[in-house]
C-alpha cells in the first residue's frame, strides 16, 4: 500500500494528455493510495483536463497470506474485476506489481479471449525487485504484452522482458 502506488503515479506523470481518462483500480482496504491517487490528478487537473475514476475491488492476496487461501481470494477478486474490466473497456492497462493488478488482468484477458475488447497490458517491474521477479511479475510475465524490468539482471534472466533501465 503506498509503494506501488508512488511508482506508477511517477510513471503517469511522463505520459501524454491522450491517455484520458484514467481508471484506477484499488484494493478495497487500500486507504493510503487514494489519497495519493487524488493528490495527484489536483495537481494534473491544475494544467489539463484531468479526467480519472476511482474502483475498488477485494485485495486478491494479504501479505504473507497462505497459497491456498490467495487462490480463493484472488478467484474473488476477479469475480469483481470481470464486470469492472467489462465496463471501462480499457485499451490500456498499466501496473506494476500490488497483487490488485493480477485478476484485472486476466479480466482484460478473458474480455479479449471472448471478442469483447482486447487491451494492451504493459507491466512495469517494481524498482526493489533487484534480483528475482514479484510473485504478480512472476504471473503476468507469460501473459502482459510487454514486461519491464528496471535492472538488467532480470533482464538476463527474463528474455521475454524490456530493459530501459530505472524508470520510476
Amino acid at each position: 500500500t503506498g509503494g506501488h502506488t508512488t511508482e506508477i503515479l511517477r510513471l503517469l506523470s511522463c505520459l501524454s494528455e491522450s491517455y484520458s481518462p484514467r481508471h484506477y483500480i484499488l484494493a478495497d482496504s487500500d486507504k493510503i493510495s487514494e489519497a495519493k491517487i487524488r493528490s495527484f490528478e489536483q495537481k494534473r487537473a491544475e494544467t489539463s483536463n484531468s479526467q480519472f475514476t476511482l474502483d475498488r475491488i477485494p485485495r486478491s492476496r494479504e501479505v504473507r497470506q497462505s497459497w491456498t487461501s490467495s487462490a480463493v481470494t484472488t478467484l474473488y477478486s476477479m469475480l469483481y474485476s470481470l464486470p469492472l474490466t467489462y465496463k471501462l473497456k480499457p485499451d490500456l492497462i498499466l501496473c506494476n506489481g500490488p497483487g490488485t493488478c493480477v485478476p484485472v488482468c486476466i479480466s482484460a484477458l478473458l474480455l479479449g479471449l471472448l471478442g469483447l475488447k482486447r487491451a494492451i497490458i504493459v507491466y512495469v517491474e517494481s524498482i526493489c525487485r533487484v534480483e528475482t521477479l514479484s510473485l504478480s511479475g512472476k504471473i503476468l510475465y507469460y501473459f502482459s504484452d510487454y514486461f519491464i524490468v528496471q535492472w538488467p539482471d532480470l533482464k538476463e534472466k527474463y528474455p521475454k522482458s524490456v530493459y530501459l533501465g530505472r524508470i520510476v
